[in-house]
């Protein structure tokens, strides 16, 4: 039993007649034929019934099909994990991720790929809003960890990544954290909202998370945004995992604001529908498949 010759009955079933499948293989009608009757004495069972104008598989032949079609698909695979060997590694490979998301476990992911790949450079960017896919529409990221907003889903394989919880938070002697009742809009904007700049072009307006009519002040990443809030001069929305330890000493308080509730910011790991992977940018992405599901 060869590889070829289950490509044969697989060619057969497939296109429905002897003829449709040399033409397929690109054989003789007679050389399809003297393959797969050999394929049958060698194994003992008769797998066609040519009793028809179209051969049928047999009962024994259907068995032996839905087995032949497994190792059909592990041989493409093994083909697939073989060229990937024989393929050159990638000079660089750019990862662009939300920096809603923690650090360190794709730092992790970064280490395992430097160990196996150690000639390609991995190049990380931290961006936030559009900055993500921005990167990766105008060909420079070739992976990506963000939001689904303003994704153009035809262009982009996305697969969901994680989520990350979003609070509204303030020092506990920031006036809004004394209210124990909601606090409006109206009243709100009187207090600084301090917020974090879209590091795309800012071609899209940011309204995510944002306050109307309210005082604001913008800054270029989520530690500056944290200690401006410690530092009992704003409010605003903080990944929970940047302040879980602030929040259980008492340090930072969640606020209950009218329009801006705590929230589930949900991330997927994209890339380009229009773009081959190489064999670096694949291994990235096969190992943040497992990160799929995880609640932060």
């Amino acid at each position: 039993m060869t590889y070829e010759q289950l490509v044969v009955l697989q060619a057969i079933v497939t296109t429905g007649t002897f003829r449709a499948a040399a033409e397929h293989l690109n054989k003789s009608q007679s050389a399809i034929s003297h393959m797969l009757k050999k394929l049958e004495d060698e194994i003992g069972i008769v797998l066609l019934s040519r009793e028809e104008y179209r051969p049928k598989l047999t009962t024994s032949g259907e068995v032996f099909y839905r087995h032949a079609t497994r190792v059909l698909q592990q041989m493409q695979h093994l083909g697939g994990v073989v060229k990937n060997l024989n393929a050159k590694q990638e000079p660089e490979v750019f990862l662009a991720v939300t920096a809603t998301y923690p650090l360190k476990p794709l730092l992790d992911v970064i280490r395992e790929t430097t160990d196996a790949y150690p000639a390609t450079h991995i190049r990380l960017s931290r961006e936030s809003m559009s900055g993500p896919i921005e990167q990766l529409l105008h060909g420079d990221a070739d992976l990506i960890v963000a939001t689904m907003d303003g994704v153009p889903v035809d262009q982009v394989e996305a697969v969901p990544f994680s989520s990350v919880t979003i609070i509204p938070v303030a020092h506990p002697e920031y006036a809004p954290a004394q209210n124990k009742e909601m606090n409006s809009i109206r009243e709100m904007q009187s207090y600084v909202q301090v917020v974090v700049a879209d590091s795309g072009s800012g071609k899209k307006p940011q309204s995510r998370d944002l306050l109307p009519g309210g005082l604001r002040w913008t800054v270029s990443d989520f530690a500056a945004k944290k200690d401006i809030i410690l530092a009992k001069m704003g409010w605003g929305g903080l990944p929970e995992h940047l302040i879980r330890d602030e929040i259980d000493k008492g340090e930072l308080m969640p606020l209950n604001v009218e329009g801006y509730p705590q929230r589930q910011s949900h991330l997927f790991q994209m890339r380009s529908r229009n773009r081959d992977a190489g064999i670096v940018a694949q291994s990235i992405w096969d190992r943040l498949m497992s990160f799929s599901g995880q609640i932060l």
